[in-house]
C-alpha cells in the first residue's frame, strides 16, 4: 500500500513552485539594473527639457520653433 499524501499540501506545494518559476522569469523579463534605471531617468529628463525648450510661450511673447 503507497504513502498517505495530504492532498491540500501537495496541492499549495505544486502552487508555490509555479508561483516560484513565474518568478524568476518576472526577474528575468522585467527585472532593471539601476545603472539603467537611472540611465532611463537620465534620457527622459533630457527629452522634457528639450521639449520644454521647444515650446511656444505665447503668454511671454516668445515663439521658439527650431526642431534640430
Amino acid at each position: 500500500m503507497g504513502d498517505v499524501v495530504n492532498l491540500n499540501r501537495a496541492r499549495k506545494a505544486k502552487a508555490k513552485q509555479a508561483a516560484t518559476v513565474q518568478a524568476a522569469a518576472n526577474r528575468v523579463a522585467y527585472g532593471r539594473t539601476k545603472m539603467g534605471r537611472k540611465a532611463e531617468a537620465a534620457e527622459r529628463d533630457r527629452q522634457k527639457n528639450r521639449l520644454d525648450g521647444l515650446l511656444c510661450h505665447e503668454k511671454h511673447g516668445l515663439i521658439n520653433i527650431d526642431l534640430d
